[in-house]
């Protein structure tokens, strides 16, 4: 087993996601995992890191009712590393997967992939259809409004937060800084 190199992980996910939306959503979680490795001194890793949020959902579309369970098999393909199934495995921890985060990174992936959901949909309610000009405040007031995204689940955010230690309000400042910086990159995306 060994890691993939962004090439072939990005293969897979577009392999099994034909939907642009859903590798738009592999691309924002890969580059805001990429985004906190650095901001937490993980720098080293930054790339790894990026590659597991690359591949989170890689069974996502075409198996939703496995979710996290078939992943193994498709991740087999590229000969992916132990450490890589794991990561990929626990950001559903206690929703569709039994496999709890326990490294960092896996914890930043439990608890930023809903959370750049709800981001991405108040971004796009937006006048500027963007989140470079989103505030704390009115991401806080999109959140608490529960019909908002009714999709993105709250309590998983939060136990995100828990599970790193953070208030929300500092986890949804740092997403939103991450989100950011790949926001242009993600847009691009073609399909």
């Amino acid at each position: 087993m060994a890691i993939p190199t962004r090439d072939q992980a990005f293969e897979l996910v577009k392999k099994y996601n034909k939907d642009p939306f859903h590798v738009k959503h592999a691309l924002t979680v890969e580059g805001v995992v990429k985004w906190f490795a650095n901001e937490l001194g993980y720098g080293d890793d930054a790339e790894f890191w990026g590659i597991c949020g690359l591949l989170h959902d890689v069974d996502f579309e075409n198996w939703p009712e496995e979710h996290c369970k078939k992943a193994p098999e498709l991740l087999a393909e590229i000969d992916a590393d132990e450490s890589i199934v794991h990561a990929v495995c626990s950001h559903g921890y206690g929703i569709c997967s039994d496999v709890e985060p326990e490294h960092e990174m896996e914890k930043v992936l439990f608890a930023t992939d809903e959370l750049t959901g709800l981001i991405g949909a108040a971004a796009l309610m937006r006048p500027s259809k963007s989140c470079k000009d989103m505030e704390l405040k009115s991401l806080k007031k999109k959140f608490k409004d529960k019909k908002f995204a009714a999709g993105c689940d709250r309590d998983i955010i939060r136990r995100g937060a828990e599970m790193l230690g953070w208030e929300l309000d500092e986890l949804f400042e740092k997403t939103i800084l991450a989100m950011r910086t790949v926001e242009d990159e993600v847009n691009a995306y073609e399909g």
